[in-house]
């Protein structure tokens, strides 16, 4: 028997295949579009400017001050560039950094947005915004936040690092874990989060042992996809909140502390959800925190957020951070359970199965 469920479609277009990055021009035009702002973060400069000059006429300037947690001075000066040039749609080439920039430029003016992603986050296929001011990270969803095309090319990620790649992709991951219990699931977004973990589980220790491997980043990326597609049509819970504070907080790298956390916030859940976790638990070899954890050793993740420089200290006023406004969550949470779960994954410990 089916439950009553409720579910609606992602209006993105996705773009999917090798050689799709030749596409960009081509769809700024379909598009109805005519002076593309090209958007990237310091380190992707020159292929931002490539990128441009690919476009050619159509680009009307090249942006490369995206940054971690999309702080709202560096999108205050993205929009004084977005004025100056008359942009009418966005090019965002990268990771959820640049990802994320255009998604707050897209909120504040409605301009379309072209996302070309180069890693796994899977942010590109939300209506999610996470934005830094004040030392604090929050988070807001409008349909005008999800861009409106979407277009992986797999050859852009061979030349990912290793570690990015892993961290990229248990950071994407994560959206696929918590969809499936979150408190609007439905089974469409259930099929879409195991096929997404499937994806995952088997092209990440291929992409550790063989980076070149082409049909494990084509997996990957497809992986993101779904992963991605899932957060944005269901609401996050604990996972997500937990990294929003640690990130926006403490400056934590983004993909790195989802990566960390994965294991020790499905464990703590699972004790609630464990039917619906329970997939997830025998395709990591029958438990899913240690699961999860002993599949984030194996192909060289970090383990802790003692790696990040964070204190223990900071771990106090983190849990009580945490528990402010908290998202839903299928377990119940208090500041003392909180704290206890960032001691553990602060000193890196294996869950218990």
């Amino acid at each position: 028997m089916i439950d009553a469920f409720s579910y609606a479609g992602s209006p993105a277009r996705i773009v999917f295949g090798d050689g799709s990055r030749s596409k960009v021009a081509e769809w700024i035009v379909t598009a109805g579009c005519k002076r593309a702002l090209v958007l990237a973060t310091p380190h992707q400069r020159a292929d931002a400017e490539a990128l441009a000059t690919e476009i050619g006429s159509l680009a009307c300037g090249v942006f490369t001050g995206a940054t971690m947690h999309t702080p709202v001075d560096v999108t205050e000066t993205a929009m004084r560039m977005v004025a100056e040039t008359e942009a009418d749609c966005v090019v965002s080439l990268g990771g959820g950094s640049t990802t994320g920039l255009g998604k707050a430029i897209a909120y504040r003016t409605d301009l379309l947005q072209i996302v070309v992603p180069t890693t796994y986050a899977g942010s590109e296929v939300t209506p999610i915004l996470g934005q830094t001011e004040g030392g604090r990270k929050t988070t807001v969803r409008d349909a005008r936040i999800l861009p409106e095309i979407v277009i992986y090319d797999p050859t852009l990620t061979h030349g990912l690092p290793v570690s990015m790649s892993v961290t990229s992709g248990l950071n994407a991951m994560a959206h696929a874990v918590e969809g499936l219990y979150a408190r609007d699931r439905n089974p469409i977004s259930t099929l879409m989060a195991l096929e997404g973990l499937r994806a995952f589980s088997r092209s990440l220790p291929k992409i550790a042992e063989k980076p070149n491997d082409a049909g494990a980043r084509s997996d990957a990326l497809y992986g993101a996809w779904l992963c991605g597609t899932v957060l944005g049509t269901v609401g996050m819970a604990l996972h997500h909140k937990i990294c929003h504070t640690l990130g926006g907080s403490f400056d934590t790298p983004h993909a790195e502390t989802h990566a960390v956390m994965l294991p020790h916030t499905a464990a703590f859940n699972a004790k609630a959800a464990t039917a619906e976790l329970a997939p997830v638990a025998k395709l990591f070899a029958g438990s899913i925190g240690a699961g999860l954890w002993d599949f984030a050793k194996s192909i060289g993740a970090p383990l802790s957020l003692k790696e990040f420089g964070l204190t223990e200290a900071d771990l106090d006023r983190a849990a009580s951070i945490a528990v402010e406004n908290p998202y839903w969550n299928p377990r119940p949470i208090d500041r003392d359970s909180i704290r206890a779960l960032l001691q553990e994954a602060w000193e890196g410990r294996r869950p218990a199965d």
